[in-house]
């Protein structure tokens, strides 16, 4: 961690991957406090929310439609479409929180260490 230019509280050493796209689609990236508890990062967090209930809504509804043999071709194509959104929005998240993973080395152990089997 490295302290605010302004003398405040810590920043993150690592960029936060938002949820959302910045401009022409590219990645969109918060440098914010340390514990996350600032406004974009709580929109972050609750915009994470929204999209994994969506994608998990969104497969329901695909088995129901893959279940129906009268459901078309445009209709699975707008299914497969909206499932590649999610899906995306699903990785996304997942490499915004891999991103945010302590690396070995970078956190303190707060719990006791482990000892060898043959200690005694």
């Amino acid at each position: 961690m490295r302290a605010a230019r302004d003398g405040g509280g810590q920043v993150s050493a690592q960029p936060r991957l938002l949820p959302w796209p910045g401009p022409a689609g590219k990645p969109c990236y918060l440098v914010s406090d340390a514990d996350g508890a600032g406004y974009l990062s709580r929109l972050a967090d609750e915009m994470e929310a929204v999209q994994l209930q969506m994608g998990a809504e969104l497969i329901g509804h695909a088995r129901l439609l893959l279940r129906d043999r009268k459901a078309d071709a445009r209709e699975l194509r707008y299914l497969s479409n909206r499932l590649i959104e999610a899906l995306q929005d699903a990785l996304r998240i997942a490499e915004s929180r891999g991103g945010r993973l302590p690396v070995s080395g970078e956190c303190e152990s707060d719990g006791p260490t482990q000892a060898n089997e043959g200690d005694g």
